[in-house]
């Protein structure tokens, strides 16, 4: 689980709601379902709405990333491409049938089958290239959903707002029910900011930087088997590969 991003929520959703409380105000009023109900659900409508299917639930599956991230076993993935550049230098490319057959990362394997089946290097990295791309978009598109939530949710929430001035006024002749119904309606430009701004769009970033994370796990892999389809050195493999901790 990540802590920290678990941490900054609560961090946020205690700041904001502590310092409501500290200036004399209480939490009950900030509880209003009919406000909830505009503003989520206008906002997953309206992003349903511009959003393909398969997109849509792209990033509904991506959404579990943001507190449990995929492990990324960057320094294990090293040592064993320069285990199979060691063993293709002293054996050749068939060395390698086993552990392609057995790989079990989607992106590991074919590029594994690709050296065995005895791909040039530049048609290998066109391909795995390829690949990286598409789906880097994909992913992106994914998360991308969510920044279209941040943009939407504050718009909805001043649509409820409205609403609920409407519904206010129509007690304007009992000052006491006209306050409380001003009071509700503004719950609803405070929901469509809040979660804007403290949901949706560090949601939506936190997806683009574990894509981005990602990508950069699949480009060492690219340049690992690359650099044993060109039959180089497993040391020279090893440094050029440790580049990647870094980044």
């Amino acid at each position: 689980m990540d802590k920290l991003a678990v941490s900054g929520f609560l961090l946020a959703i205690l700041a904001v709601a502590g310092g409501f409380v500290i200036e004399g105000g209480s939490l009950t009023t900030l509880l209003h379902f009919p406000a909830f109900l505009i503003v989520f659900g206008g906002t997953i409508g309206a992003v349903m709405l511009q959003t393909p299917v398969r997109q849509f639930q792209l990033g509904l599956r991506m959404l579990p990333w943001v507190i449990r991230p995929n492990h990324i076993p960057l320094q294990h993935t090293v040592e064993r491409i320069v285990h199979w550049g060691s063993a293709a230098r002293g054996s050749g490319f068939l060395a390698l049938e086993n552990d392609a057959l057995a790989e079990q990362d989607p992106f590991l394997h074919r590029g594994l089958n690709l050296l065995v089946d005895g791909v040039e290097p530049s048609a290998l990295q066109d391909t795995l290239d390829a690949e990286l791309t598409l789906e880097r978009e994909r992913l992106l598109r994914g998360a991308r959903i969510f920044e279209a939530m941040g943009g939407y949710s504050p718009t909805i929430g001043i649509v409820g707002a409205v609403l609920g001035l409407i519904q206010a006024m129509a007690n304007i002749s009992e000052p006491e029910l006209l306050g409380m119904g001003i009071a509700t309606a503004f719950v609803a430009t405070i929901y469509g900011v809040g979660f804007a701004n403290l949901v949706f769009i560090p949601v939506g970033n936190k997806l683009k930087s574990l894509v981005h994370q990602r990508t950069l796990y699949h480009e060492l892999i690219i340049e690992g088997l690359v650099s044993i389809a060109h039959g180089e050195n497993p040391r020279n493999i090893e440094r050029k590969l440790s580049a990647y901790h870094q980044g």
